[in-house]
């Protein structure tokens, strides 16, 4: 019986492993399906993040990546307008109107808008960043393979956030709460960055009351 009981632990110990998702192996380009808990279970964790040698610079950000005269920035504004600016010379957009999913605001005018790294670059910076290459810190800072990793938001609630994570703040809108911890997850894996045992305790919490949807995220790196 005894010997019964072992394998069957065996067993029930090789289907777990089975069973486990994770991205270990997973190579750019390759797309990962996840219940978002699930997603957050399989995220590095790293107890201490270092932010020494940080600086936005070596984000280069606001690139034209597909040379057609829009920033990254103005491609955001396009993608994510409610009602369609007229686009002119120099991709100088007028008219418009956007919504702010952080705090749940209006705006008709591109220009109190800010584009927002949803994981900011210094928290990128402090779990994983700091170790890739320019080009890799380039194609993150202009993100716009996942619609997820910039987004649109007012100034000031851009600015109340910061280079926060969920540990410390999350959208004012609190509908939106669940929606920005599976995207902040979304994000750390398609980047391949870790969390620490803080964020990973907040995200926890916030999920906790969320439904378990899958997240889906093309692996960029």
């Amino acid at each position: 019986m005894r010997s019964i009981a072992v394998r069957a632990v065996a067993v029930l110990s090789a289907l777990t492993a089975l069973l486990t998702p994770t991205t270990a192996n997973a190579a750019p380009g390759e797309i990962v399906v996840l219940p978002v808990r699930d997603a957050l279970v399989v995220l590095p964790v790293q107890d201490d993040e270092d932010r020494t040698g940080y600086s936005r610079d070596k984000f280069r950000h606001w690139i034209d990546a597909d040379r057609d005269g829009c920033s990254t920035r103005n491609e955001v504004l396009l993608d994510e307008a409610v009602t369609a600016p007229e686009q002119g010379d120099g991709c100088r957009l007028t008219g418009g109107s956007w919504y702010s999913p952080y705090d749940g605001t209006y705006f008709t005018a591109a220009r109190a808008l800010h584009i927002d790294h949803l994981v900011p670059l210094a928290e990128a910076w402090d779990s994983g960043a700091s170790a890739w290459t320019a080009k890799e810190r380039e194609a993150y800072a202009n993100d716009l393979g996942d619609a997820r990793a910039l987004i649109a938001v007012s100034a000031a609630s851009n600015r109340s956030k910061a280079d926060q994570d969920p540990a410390t703040w999350q959208p004012p809108a609190t509908n939106y709460r669940c929606a920005y911890a599976a995207d902040w997850i979304t994000v750390k894996t398609r980047w391949q960055l870790a969390i620490d045992p803080t964020e990973q305790s907040a995200l926890t919490d916030i999920l906790s009351s969320c439904p378990n949807h899958p997240v889906e995220v093309t692996l960029a790196r």
